[in-house]
């Protein structure tokens, strides 16, 4: 089952932007992703259209499964 991280933030410009992580750690807590988001805006080390991300807005873990039926 592959999992990913998915963090979703605002831009000062009002766009959704979305970070993705490859197979999380399985300790997180929600008071670690919080922490995390907001030292990755207070980083300004990503921008879209020259708008630095503002504001966290949600973050989740999404699970998928996977069957191959013909290789």
């Amino acid at each position: 089952m592959a999992k990913t991280l998915q963090l979703n933030f605002s831009t000062a410009a009002g766009k959704n932007v979305m970070l993705t992580v490859d197979e999380p750690r399985a300790d997180l807590t929600a008071v670690a992703v919080e922490t995390a988001m907001q030292e990755i805006i207070a980083s300004g080390v990503f921008e879209v259209d020259g708008s630095p991300l503002e504001t966290p807005k949600n973050a989740r873990i999404v699970e998928r499964n996977v069957t191959e039926l013909v290789n």
